[in-house]
């Protein structure tokens, strides 16, 4: 699953100090801003911050992602991750040593079904979050706290290769494909909690389209695997009350090299980059560029025949001057039926 989003946490979200004090800072800091048009410093700027805050909740690194599954299954699981990261600003914002903590959490439901002979599954994840920024602006110790739900995703995959539909019986009788090739589509519901007149939210408030397509290859007990995908992004047309935010494609390529040791009990490393996203404000471009290279270890360990757990650490650096540096770890458990 996606990064296991948030504790089981809601509440009043409070106009907090950290705004108060952004608020107050910003005329003199757009004044400071050289070769911009006036009228689009303060969104530029905003951006900036928005992007280095929110940009790292749409990539991820997920092992086994295309694996062969008899149809008529059903999986149920239950995920909490803790992030910690240091996050990076154009240096006229005047915030410094600024830092992130979000501890998360999810639900997703998985079914596995026949799609015109092969083998399909659809799942959902419904997360939610409680996270703190904080850092020095101008000096002054500043914060801000949100809880509450994220944007829900649902997805679709299907194996084009490799991968016939089988029922349990069949699946059992029958040796897995060695060469498997797939295709997934998901997409980002903008359900979560959004506030327009704040910088940093749980939800993204516009629709996002992620089309996959990956392959796996297996050799023993080693299989190997490679996706690509594309992040589509809708129109935000509440951005900071009102104005409209869009953003280019981001790219990403992920590889899983994967030692199965038995049926359930498994290790993986995991690496991965991504690119693009570049911003417009109001149909206005901004040279802000989104590249990331995240590397992972996991682990998988079955309770028993339906039941199992998985661990793993996400190691998350930017590439660029402004961005995250984050570190994730999460663990998630599943039972199937």
């Amino acid at each position: 699953m996606r990064a296991v989003y948030g504790t089981w946490l809601q509440g009043e979200v409070k106009q907090s100090n950290f705004h108060r004090r952004v608020h107050q800072w910003m005329p003199a800091l757009y004044r400071s801003v050289r070769g911009l048009n006036p009228g689009l410093a303060p969104r530029w700027l905003v951006l900036l911050f928005l992007v280095a805050c929110s940009s790292a909740q749409a990539q991820d690194l997920e092992p086994r992602r295309w694996g062969q599954l008899p149809t008529g299954l059903n999986v149920i699981g239950v995920g909490v991750s803790h992030t910690n990261g240091d996050v990076f600003l154009d240096p006229v914002l005047e915030i410094e040593e600024a830092t992130m903590s979000v501890s998360a959490a999810g639900l997703v439901y998985l079914r596995t079904f026949s799609l015109f002979g092969r083998s399909a599954r659809v799942d959902t994840l419904l997360p939610v979050a409680s996270g703190r920024w904080e850092g020095l602006l101008q000096g002054v110790p500043a914060s801000v706290r949100r809880e509450g739900p994220g944007d829900p995703r649902l997805r679709l995959s299907v194996l084009l290769y490799g991968g016939e539909a089988q029922t349990p019986a069949e699946f059992a009788a029958t040796p897995r494909s060695d060469t498997v090739v797939g295709a997934a589509v998901s997409l980002v519901a903008p359900w979560g909690e959004y506030y327009p007149d704040r910088l940093i939210n749980l939800g993204e408030n516009r629709w996002i389209l992620r089309p996959q397509l990956g392959v796996t290859h297996t050799r023993n007990q080693w299989t190997y695997e490679l996706t690509g995908s594309v992040f589509i992004y809708g129109d935000n047309e509440d951005f900071r009350s009102g104005n409209e935010l869009s953003n280019d494609p981001l790219w990403a390529l992920q590889a899983h090299a994967i030692y199965n040791f038995r049926p359930g009990l498994w290790t993986s490393l995991s690496t991965g980059y991504g690119a693009g996203a570049e911003p417009s404000i109001n149909g206005v471009e901004k040279d802000i560029r989104t590249a990331n290279w995240l590397t992972s270890i996991a682990v998988g360990i079955p309770i028993n025949r339906q039941q199992g757990i998985k661990i793993a650490w996400l190691r998350w650096r930017t590439q660029e001057d402004n961005g995250i540096d984050r570190d994730d770890i999460a663990v998630a458990w599943q039972y199937a039926f």
